[in-house]
């Protein structure tokens, strides 16, 4: 029998919780800002068993580790992550933005031997592999495009007619990427509800999804549901510099793995975004 959440909070925090309200986020699990006894205030994430929320505590800690502002973990196992809240308010603003830039283009900064991850990862509660592998067209082919690609078809969402072109695009990746000089840490799912900010301050990034690759796939992801703007890219291209082409090529290359994401999870117009980006390179 699972020990009662609300035990395991008193537990944890030495102070029962008194009242809680539900907040939008994640992809797993029920998410509530929960008040305690004396007054402070924290977030519980709770799920099924499976749910892998001790997954996404050990990814939130290992980004904090590293500088990256992130909530603190006060508690994770599989059914239950309890996090220190973070003030919302405004909006991303321009100065978010800015502020953004710098923190993330430091996250970038932080590399490692190999691109992928010591474990697999998760993105919107899908798995996420991440074989360490010494080549970025390989890992970006295999584990991110054909990988999902594959979960997309086989879930019955994906047209094979799509798949094909996939596939086709997969076997030309070098035609326009490049291998990084070093894989670069990455939050992994940059859209804007993952983005806190306050009152124009960032307070925090949540729900990572984190890898070591070419820190491109990012800067893309942050721009597919308008996260980001000319104030972020400004500041960050002042930090570390975007190549040539990235706008106008990678940049759509990069978001189909988002795209397949979305189109594994909900099918619908993603089918339609996935089909518009093969045909603009030609496949």
């Amino acid at each position: 029998m699972r020990t009662p959440v609300e035990t395991i909070i008193a537990e944890v925090t030495g102070s029962g919780p008194v009242r809680s309200q539900p907040l939008s986020g994640g992809c797993i699990g029920d998410v509530r800002r929960v008040t305690l006894e004396d007054g402070r205030t924290i977030v519980a994430k709770s799920g099924d068993e499976g749910s892998g929320l001790d997954l996404e505590g050990f990814m939130l800690r290992y980004l904090g580790d590293r500088g990256l502002a992130v909530p603190d973990v006060l508690h994770a196992d599989d059914g239950l992550l309890l996090m220190s809240f973070l003030e919302t308010s405004g909006g991303i603003t321009e100065s978010a933005e800015i502020e953004a830039a710098g923190m993330l283009a430091a996250l970038h900064d932080v590399t490692a031997d190999s691109f992928g991850f010591e474990r697999a990862t998760v993105i919107g509660g899908l798995h996420q592999p991440n074989p360490q592998t010494a080549s970025w067209i390989d890992f970006f082919r295999d584990h991110r495009l054909l990988y999902m690609g594959r979960q997309a078809l086989d879930a019955g969402r994906l047209p094979k007619d799509l798949m094909g072109g996939l596939e086709k695009l997969a076997s030309r990746l070098s035609e326009w990427l490049v291998e990084p000089a070093k894989p670069s840490l990455i939050h992994g799912d940059m859209w804007t509800g993952n983005v806190l900010s306050h009152q124009g301050r960032i307070s925090g990034f949540v729900d990572p999804a984190i890898y070591y690759a070419d820190a491109e796939i990012e800067l893309a992801f942050s721009t597919l549901f308008g996260t980001f703007s000319d104030a972020f890219f400004g500041r960050y291209g002042e930090l570390r510099a975007i190549k040539p082409g990235f706008f106008e090529e990678r940049l759509a290359l990069y978001n189909l793995y988002p795209l397949l994401v979305h189109v594994h999870l909900f099918g619908g117009s993603y089918v339609g975004s996935v089909a518009s980006t093969l045909k603009k390179f030609g496949c």
